[in-house]
């Protein structure tokens, strides 16, 4: 994001409008077109992508990895155009460096775990954290949406903490890692929580006390600094905004609009709340780490944890009782027909993890879901 676009957003978020903006980041997998294995291909796909698009595009941790931001905007149509755009022609500056860019959670193909981008910060990552790099690039979804001030932010992340486990089942995309499956819908997500500072949100008392924490775990040693906080939600570094980073890469666009919608009204949802005076739920911590394992497990098409009670739940009715929650919010912000549309998609085609397994029993060929996640990314 530019330094325009976050002032467009501090504006906005600020009292501009009474709608909320979004914007999504999104990273993905170069492998080798034909072999579907992971490539340190990054430096030669950042040469082709085309002058105008280049402030968009980004290095990520691994040389394999590539990330793309759309700009913040009110409308859905404006953050499914940038993202389209952006996938498009990172898919063809891929393709004239002579490699494949994947929307997927991890490799799906065992092959050399290519090294991390040459950067300071991050030589200073391994330095500390030794082998916690353990596949070929961890590919996620991170989504932003406007608020007022960070007090009120860390209110949000109070009210929205017990209901990211759904989408976290819903982004679900990394089912096979190292040639094989891995009996998890996201795998991703059992790599990435390696690192020490990765874990939900805590529940917390104020902006304060999210400050020190912050500087509690720096000075523990579990992070470099406050670009490490992993936690499932979290305040931005840079922007006027919470930062939604749960998932795994969305496979299309339009799964990735869908999350997009999801999120902002949730985010919106809890304003709401804040403005009514209704308070947080204080969920359990360990139920929620519970919840979110079993998101990572069974993805969509298996079954969550209802953290009204404990029990287990078709995740499907888990993401209705969601859409429920939040529908006030889609309506006024102009979602919901789409929301409806991209969710009725969504039962017909099931989730990334679904659609991977899917190919795979077809044919029995990774590379063949390499394809197809490929055909997916692009569009």
């Amino acid at each position: 994001m530019s330094g325009s676009v976050a002032e467009r957003e501090r504006n906005t978020a600020a009292g501009g409008t009474d709608l909320f903006t979004v914007g999504v980041e999104e990273e993905f997998l170069l492998v080798d077109p034909h072999t579907g294995a992971a490539v340190p291909a990054v430096d030669l796909v950042m040469e082709q992508v085309p002058a105008e698009l280049r402030g968009q595009v980004e290095r990520e941790f691994q040389t394999s990895q590539i990330e793309i931001g759309s700009p913040p905007g009110l409308e859905l149509s404006s953050i499914r155009h940038s993202l389209g755009v952006l996938r498009a022609a990172l898919a063809d500056a891929a393709e004239r460096a002579g490699v494949r860019v994947l929307a997927i959670g991890t490799g799906p193909v065992d092959g050399p775990v290519p090294p991390v981008v040459d950067k300071p910060r991050f030589d200073q990552m391994i330095e500390r954290f030794r082998l916690l790099v353990p596949g070929p690039g961890n590919n996620g979804m991170h989504v932003h949406v406007g608020i007022p001030d960070p007090d009120t932010g860390v209110q949000v992340l109070n009210h929205v903490r017990a209901w990211l486990p759904i989408l976290h089942a819903v982004t679900a995309n990394s089912p096979f890692a190292k040639g094989e499956d891995t009996g998890y819908a996201s795998w991703r997500s059992v790599e990435w929580e390696h690192w020490p500072s990765v874990s939900p949100t805590p529940f917390l008392e104020s902006h304060e006390h999210y400050q020190r924490l912050i500087r509690q775990l720096i000075a523990s040693g579990v992070m470099l600094d406050e670009g490490m906080l992993y936690w499932y939600a979290r305040l931005s570094a840079k922007y006027p905004t919470v930062e939604i980073r749960i998932g795994d890469v969305c496979p299309s666009v339009d799964d990735a609009v869908l999350v997009a919608a999801l999120v902002r009204a949730l985010v919106a949802t809890a304003m709401t709340d804040i403005a009514e005076g209704r308070p947080a739920v204080r969920t359990d911590h360990h139920l929620l780490v519970a919840a979110h394992w079993r998101a990572a497990h069974d993805g969509l098409e298996g079954e969550g944890v209802d953290l009204t009670d404990g029990e287990l739940r078709p995740t499907w009715e888990l993401l209705d009782r969601l859409v429920d929650r939040v529908r006030p919010e889609l309506d006024r912000h102009g979602d919901l027909d789409q929301v409806t549309d991209l969710l009725g998609g969504l039962r017909r085609h099931g989730s990334g993890a679904a659609r991977q397994r899917a190919v795979f029993a077809r044919t029995g060929r990774l590379v063949d879901v390499v394809e197809d996640v490929a055909r997916q990314t692009r569009g």
